[in-house]
């Protein structure tokens, strides 16, 4: 008899905006909006669309926070990605759910 591993996978019922961890590394190095836009060579709006969702990271604009963050460009891409797939399975179980009660 084989014997199968049960897979438990965490599946938040939120998506958390990068953003939200991009604020978090600023407050954390002293450093505003419009220095980090100044130093990505970004407009200072892109930067607050990251913050507030509005906007992806890009694999450009990871990059850009690697070489002045400190933080590896994975990390970002990771983030951004994750986020993503979080909030189209929330839809897609946000669609079920009508589709049942209908």
């Amino acid at each position: 008899m084989v014997k199968r591993k049960k897979i438990i996978g965490f599946n938040p019922d939120y998506a958390v905006i990068p953003g939200e961890t991009l604020r978090e590394t600023l407050e954390s190095l002293n450093m505003s909006q419009t220095e980090l836009a100044e130093r990505c060579g970004r407009p200072k709006k892109t930067i607050n669309d990251i913050m507030t969702g509005k906007s992806a990271i890009t694999a450009e604009t990871a990059m850009q926070l690697e070489r002045v963050l400190s933080v590896p460009a994975s990390f970002w891409i990771k983030l951004e990605s994750n986020y993503q797939e979080t909030r189209e399975r929330l839809k897609d179980e946000q669609n079920l759910r009508e589709q049942v009660d209908w």
